[in-house]
């Protein structure tokens, strides 16, 4: 299998986990298993994380990977989100989370350079996101729907002759991790 240099990271949004506060415990254990998933990655060559700056797994995968910069110097954190403006809604709290990752990261940029006007928009920054990057790490279980199906259901349109790799964290390998001792 040719090694991955690029991992787009991707994943339900803090509110379909029930998750409001960065002091919940639900953020650790999410956190957690995306250390150990991008370890491995990393050990196999990977270069690039990509996250498209959404609430939860992607802002958590942003955290993750400046923390993992420190024993991997060589990793490198692009994002790339959909529109300009795109957290311009967003509470104070979570613009500035985003902020700091923008500020730490080695790439910055959107797909559009427009506001958002329609969703072609964010069909736009998922065909990108499939295109420029090798793989996804996915933290999603069919079982509890959220906005990441649009992203699965894109990636099942790829042709088979340019294979895609996902790999899916489920809702059983959260609760796994909460018992392992690992990372």
């Amino acid at each position: 299998m040719e090694t991955l240099k690029t991992l787009f990271v991707t994943g339900y949004r803090s509110s379909e986990l029930s998750v409001f506060t960065e002091k919940d415990p639900k953020i650790q254990v999410v956190k957690k298993v995306i250390k150990m998933q991008l370890k491995a990655f990393l050990e196999e060559g990977l270069k690039w994380i990509v996250i498209g700056g959404n609430l939860g797994v992607e802002i958590w995968a942003g955290q993750v990977a400046l923390e993992l910069k420190k024993e991997y110097p060589e990793l490198q954190l692009a994002i790339i989100q959909a529109y300009q403006g795109f957290e311009e809604h967003w509470n104070e709290s979570n613009q500035q989370s985003l902020h700091f990752l923008k500020t730490q990261a080695d790439f910055v940029d959107s797909v559009s350079h427009q506001p958002y006007h329609d969703p072609s928009q964010l069909k736009n920054h998922t065909s990108f996101m499939i295109q420029h990057t090798d793989g996804a790490l996915v933290i999603y279980d069919e079982e509890y729907p959220g906005k990441t199906k649009f992203f699965l259901e894109e990636v099942k349109k790829q042709p088979t002759n340019d294979p895609y790799l996902v790999t899916c964290v489920t809702m059983d390998d959260l609760q796994n991790a909460i018992f392992e001792d690992t990372v």
